[in-house]
C-alpha cells in the first residue's frame, strides 16, 4: 500500500470514527437538569444511555440565575428536564414557556416530606427575623438534597421518569439507580457515626445562607444563618447584630461561608464576634472539576468533614 493510499484509509477511518460517535450522540436521549446537583445525580442513573445538559453550572447561584439563549436552546432540544421543585427554580416556567417546551418533566423532590419556613423559628433561633427572603420559595425549603435519604427518593424519581421515556434502558436505569442509593446510604450510615461522635450540645453551626435545615433536621445539628433561603437579598444591620450577639453568648466556632455566596458578610461577623470563617461548605452547587466536590457524593463528605473539624472547637 503506497503511502497516498494509507493516509486515504487513515482519513476514512477517522471520518467513520467521527460518524459513529455523532450517531452515538445523537442516539443518546438528551436531558436537562436544572442545576449542577441535580445534574450529576441524574448522570449517575442514565449513564451513556443519556447527554445531561446543566443549566446552572458549579459554583453557580440558582437563586439569582438568568437564562440565557444557549439554556433556551437546550430546553427546546430536551425530551425530558429534571428540576428539584419545591420553589427552588422559580425561573423555569419562564425558560419552558420561552423554549415552547412540550416534552416531559419530573419533580426530583415528588413525594418528600417539605421542611416548612417557619417565621416563629427564625424569631426563636435570633436569625434574620422579619426579612422575607423566602418570598422566592413559598412555605417550603427548597433545599431538600442536604439530607441523603431524600436523594434516595430523588432517585427513584428519576429512575422512573427514564423508564418510561426509554422504556428500553428501562434495566440499565433500574440498575444504576440501585447502586446510586447503595452509595447514598453508604454515605449516610458513614455521616451519621462521624456525628454521633460529638455531643449534641456541641454541634452548632452559622452559615450565611439558610440552606442546611435538612442536613440539620437529619443529623442533628442546628444551623444558624444570616441570610434566609435566598442569596438574593442582604439582612439587615439588627439581623446581624442579633447573630453576633447569639455567638458570642453561645459561644459557636464553627462559622462557614457557601461555595456561591460573597464571603464578606460572614467575614464581618468573623471579626465582630472574634470567630475565624472556616473553610466553605458545598449548599446549592457543586465545585468545578479539580475542585472538591464536584459530585454530589463528594460535597457531602466533604461538607461533612469540614464540619466536624469545627464542631469540635464549640
Amino acid at each position: 500500500m503506497t503511502f497516498n493510499r494509507f493516509g486515504r484509509a487513515l482519513l476514512g477511518l477517522a471520518a467513520a470514527l467521527v460518524l459513529s460517535q455523532s450517531a452515538a450522540a445523537a442516539d443518546k436521549l438528551p436531558v436537562v437538569a436544572s442545576f449542577s446537583i441535580l445534574g450529576d445525580i441524574v448522570a449517575n442513573i442514565g449513564g451513556d444511555r443519556i447527554a445531561v445538559t446543566t443549566l446552572v453550572g458549579p459554583d453557580q447561584d440558582a437563586h439569582v440565575f438568568q437564562p440565557a439563549p444557549d439554556n433556551i436552546k437546550a430546553v427546546s432540544r430536551a425530551r425530558l428536564v429534571v428540576v428539584n421543585g419545591l420553589g427552588f427554580e422559580g425561573w423555569m416556567e419562564r425558560l419552558t414557556q420561552a423554549a415552547n417546551y412540550r416534552g416531559d418533566m419530573v419533580v426530583a423532590s415528588a413525594g418528600i416530606k417539605a421542611r416548612e419556613r417557619v417565621e416563629e423559628e427564625h424569631e426563636e433561633s435570633g436569625a434574620h427575623a422579619g426579612h422575607d427572603h423566602d418570598h422566592h420559595h413559598g412555605k417550603d425549603d427548597p433545599h431538600a438534597w442536604q439530607d441523603p435519604q431524600n436523594v434516595v427518593l430523588y432517585t427513584r424519581n428519576i429512575v422512573a421518569a427514564l423508564s418510561k421515556l426509554d422504556p428500553a434502558g428501562a434495566a440499565v436505569y433500574r440498575k444504576n439507580g440501585d447502586a446510586y442509593i447503595a452509595q447514598l446510604n453508604e454515605l449516610d450510615a458513614w455521616a451519621a457515626r462521624q456525628f454521633a461522635q460529638i455531643p449534641e450540645a456541641k454541634r452548632k453551626v452559622i452559615t450565611s445562607h439558610d440552606a442546611f435545615e435538612y442536613f440539620g433536621a437529619h443529623y442533628k445539628l442546628r444551623f444558624l444563618a444570616a441570610q434566609g433561603v435566598s442569596t438574593d437579598s442582604e439582612p439587615s444591620a439588627k439581623e446581624v447584630a442579633t447573630l453576633i450577639r447569639q455567638i458570642r453568648s453561645e459561644k459557636i466556632k464553627a462559622l462557614f461561608f457557601e461555595n456561591m455566596s460573597n464571603p464578606k458578610l460572614l467575614q464581618q461577623i468573623g471579626r465582630e464576634s472574634g470567630v475565624s470563617a472556616g473553610g466553605k461548605l458545598y449548599a446549592d452547587a457543586l465545585s468545578q472539576a479539580g475542585g472538591p466536590a464536584p459530585t454530589y457524593l463528594a460535597l457531602m463528605r466533604y461538607n461533612v468533614t469540614q464540619l466536624l473539624e469545627k464542631i469540635r472547637l464549640n
